[in-house]
């Protein structure tokens, strides 16, 4: 029996309010009023679909000691469509990120936005062909859309990530129908920065209405099912109340179309089909018949049935526990800030080569990518970073460092500071010394904190996230941070 075996999901804290986007730009789109409702998902400065998707990852994976624990994926596939890099394998990045082994196959799906469907059937398939037993799907995305325009309300920033195989199957995948046409009812071209949209009623009366029920035809026809079989309908669809519509050609009940998280995430494009996949394996019941679609020049189709084992299913964060931890934004211009939509006046201390020593990177690359120390197997004492020499005054071994990951570690703030001095892109810069109980400490950077909320002996999680950007050479560098726990 193939199917997945867990599903995790990330999104970010912050909440941009559609109504402070419509105000702002009022003056010259008053449009934009009538679609004010809810709120959107909205990245960082530091987060993007690559560290969305790492989170999603560590919502799904064994986290008490990655080094040991997650050994057998072999295998990565990450979609989105805005992925940090055209020429590097970013699946490669992820793998680093969460510890995975190195003998591991990696594949990048981009270009549309229906890829976390298609890395999904690309990763079944794999399964289901011997070629792969454990293999982790991800999918990220954080577009950027021009100001005052419609994107802009209806984009969100979300990550998932699914992880699949043959034992502890909580969804049976039962079979996936594709078509693929180049409808064009928006492109980017090489690049470029934001999407160029079509006409609406185009996309929806020739797109959707004609190609999603083809789609969901040919899944029928093959695996022998009905739409009356289905107990859930998920499409991610921008016009309101034609999910439903497009159900009821299915031959599928309008009501078990899921919620499509546009009120308070908004579409997060190639992440988002399985996000809201990961949003119902929350609360589904074993028995239920699935059926998960997305539109995207074409559109990919899949079938699954809930098992038994999901009503043991680990629990971990989710699509649930990552809405509840919000908080609510209504600067727009923070927003425009962050997304690189207007041009701040930095200063001269902004003004450093921010040069990376490719080199150095890789020969630290466990260190820096997955905050990778060393345990001493003679004392046992954990040091961040790894050295040759064990820390402990009482033993000072030599070379008895076994390879240790902090990055599932729960840390506390020894000491810290808020500099107004240094440049930041969310100032003050929250920076302190972060210590972990089993040993190890080092200088960290602290996001998603506010000012006043962080003091010396709070609890913190570390993240993945941009470090630096460096626009010379258009290099992104990334490193651990650390955030403050969410104290009920």
């Amino acid at each position: 029996m193939t199917g997945i075996v867990a599903y995790g999901a990330y999104i970010p804290r912050l909440r941009l309010q559609r109504k402070a986007v419509a105000q702002a730009n009022a003056w010259y789109a008053p449009a934009l009023l009538a679609g004010a409702k809810g709120e959107r998902a909205m990245a960082g400065w530091d987060e993007d679909a690559l560290t969305l998707a790492v989170e999603a990852a560590r919502d799904c994976l064994p986290a008490s000691d990655p080094l040991r624990e997650r050994g057998f994926i072999d295998a990565i596939l990450l979609a989105s469509t805005s992925h940090p890099f055209s020429d590097r394998l970013n699946a490669a990045i992820a793998a680093r990120a969460l510890n995975l082994p190195e003998g591991i196959s990696a594949l990048d799906v981009a270009a549309s936005q229906r890829g976390g469907l298609t890395a999904l059937i690309a990763g079944l398939d794999a399964v289901q062909s011997g070629r792969a037993t454990a293999p982790l799907v991800l999918a990220g995305e954080r577009r950027r859309a021009r100001a005052a325009s419609a994107q802009e309300l209806s984009f969100g920033d979300a990550g998932a990530a699914l992880r699949l195989g043959r034992t502890d199957v909580i969804a049976k995948f039962l079979g996936s129908h594709s078509v693929t046409i180049d409808f064009v009812d928006h492109f980017r071209g090489a690049g470029g920065e934001f999407d160029y949209g079509w006409e609406e009623r185009w996309i929806r009366d020739e797109g959707y209405a004609k190609i999603v029920p083809a789609a969901v035809r040919g899944l029928f026809e093959k695996t022998g099912v009905a739409g009356a079989d289905i107990a859930h309908f998920i499409l991610p669809c921008p016009f309101a109340r034609m999910d439903r519509q497009l159900a009821a050609r299915c031959g599928v009940d309008p009501e078990r179309v899921r919620d499509n998280l546009a009120a308070n995430v908004g579409d997060s494009g190639a992440a988002h089909a399985l996000l809201m996949l990961a949003h119902l394996l929350e609360e589904a019941k074993p028995g239920e018949k699935i059926l998960v679609l997305q539109f995207g020049q074409g559109c990919d189709v899949l079938l699954f049935e809930t098992t038994s084992a999901i009503a043991g299913a680990a629990r971990h964060g989710g699509v649930r526990a990552t809405l509840a931890r919000r908080k609510e934004e209504t600067n727009y211009l923070k927003y425009l800030a962050f997304n690189g939509l207007v041009e701040l006046e930095k200063g001269m201390r902004a003004e450093v080569d921010r040069k990376t020593a490719l080199s150095v990177l890789h020969r630290k690359n466990d260190m820096l990518m997955g905050l990778v120390g060393g345990k001493c197997r003679i004392c046992g004492t954990s040091q961040f970073p790894r050295t040759r020499v064990c820390v402990s005054p009482n033993c000072h071994a030599i070379d008895s460092q076994d390879p240790h990951s902090f990055a599932e570690s729960e840390g506390t703030v020894l000491s810290w500071s808020a500099d107004f001095l240094t440049y930041s892109a969310a100032p003050p810069n929250h920076y302190g010394m972060i210590t972990f109980a089993e040993g190890g400490r080092f200088m960290a950077d602290i996001t998603d904190v506010e000012q006043g909320q962080i003091d010396s002996g709070s609890r913190v999680r570390m993240a993945f996230r941009v470090k630096d950007v460096d626009e010379k050479r258009g290099f992104r560098r990334y490193f651990w941070k650390a955030v403050p726990l969410q104290v009920p």
